[in-house]
């Protein structure tokens, strides 16, 4: 059986007895990811009727339950629909990525994006890309092992006495300029061909995305979920402080090692699907906080409102430079780009120096 109760007059209390589970949920925080599910499920179909080869919503149903004429299912079918999906679940899991990152550190500059995490998958994705040639499966092995290696690389570097927040963002950002020259070292050192579609996906672009990719996130996005229903308390209670935690688990860091491995798991896996898309992971977890007016980061309505802004970017991309079209990481980069500067003045000012 499954129970559901009022505390307040913001929180429901969600039991199951079976599962020994109970959740408290936020009727805001319900709000906001109901409202941002939907409006990135509007916009990713919106996308799917808009190209080339336009199509209406009739033409692009008709598909989906079997119908229509071979060019509009391979449109649709082929291209468009793993390209939204992709979008989608990208979004959704550099968000949630940075969401748990930024709890477990509590600073809002700790993003995968910022500390260097992504620069470590990208490496990782384009060794075995440029030199030993591989692709698909090989490459999201490639993604996973340049992530864990660059967390590992800057929890050692930035340890001392605990992890400081503001001394993470530090030797993360050091960490990432090292990467970023090993990157360029590696685009230098390959065939031309090689390196334009190297090029292509370093931007962070959702174009030529299959059901493949599709598939790889949906999969990472599925374990992930289940995986934080279990260490949803001690994601809590890590964010009480190392003392308090250690007090109340017995350990001081070994409960934050499976939580970082979602986070790291989590953006190496977009970061194979799509590229190392920008600033996403940074911003939706703050737009979040923001409009819930919560000191907690919501991990369900960060997650939504990482794949509206995903969805939101490709589209506008594909709409304002048509019949061309930007990567989305670009459009991501020019938004993100004010908020990081905002973030670090902020933190400046209230003087979090680590």
């Amino acid at each position: 059986m499954t129970g559901g109760r009022s505390t307040g007059r913001d929180t429901l209390l969600l039991v199951v007895p079976r599962l020994g589970l109970s959740l408290r949920l936020s009727r805001r925080s319900i709000t906001l990811t109901v409202t941002a599910a939907a409006a990135a499920a509007i916009t990713a179909a919106v996308s799917i009727t808009i190209g080339e080869y336009p199509l209406t919503v009739a033409g692009v149903l008709r598909v989906l339950r079997g119908g229509g004429t071979l060019i509009e299912q391979d449109v649709v079918l082929g291209d468009r629909l793993p390209r939204a999906v992709t979008g989608l679940g990208v979004g959704a899991a550099f968000a949630l990525s940075g969401a748990i990152l930024q709890r477990l550190a509590g600073n809002p500059l700790v993003s995968p994006d910022v500390v260097g995490i992504n620069s470590g998958a990208a490496t990782g994705a384009l060794t075995v890309m440029l030199i030993l040639g591989g692709s698909g499966a090989e490459l999201t092995v490639g993604a996973l092992i340049g992530a864990a290696l660059t967390v590992l690389a800057i929890v050692l570097i930035a340890y001392r006495r605990g992890l400081l927040g503001f001394r993470l963002v530090l030797v993360g950002i050091g960490v990432a300029a090292l990467l970023s020259s090993a990157i360029s070292y590696l685009l230098t050192r390959s065939d031309v061909h090689q390196v334009q579609a190297a090029a292509g996906w370093l931007t962070g672009s959702l174009a030529n995305r299959s059901g493949t990719h599709a598939t790889i996130i949906g999969v990472t996005l599925t374990l992930a979920a289940l995986a934080l229903t279990v260490l949803g308390r001690d994601l809590r209670v890590q964010e009480l402080g190392d003392d308090l935690a250690r007090t109340l688990t017995g350990t001081r860091h070994a409960r934050r090692i499976p939580l970082l491995l979602v986070a790291v798991g989590l953006a190496a896996m977009a970061t194979a699907a799509a590229g190392p898309i920008g600033f996403v992971a940074l911003v939706a977890p703050q737009i979040t906080r923001r409009v819930l007016a919560e000191r907690q980061i919501g991990l369900a309505p960060s997650a939504a409102v990482g794949a509206l802004l995903v969805a939101g970017a490709d589209l506008a991309s594909r709409l304002i430079f048509a019949p061309d079209e930007m990567p989305v990481g670009v459009l991501t980069a020019v938004l993100g780009a004010p908020v990081l500067l905002v973030l670090l003045a902020r933190a400046h000012r209230i003087g979090a120096a680590g």
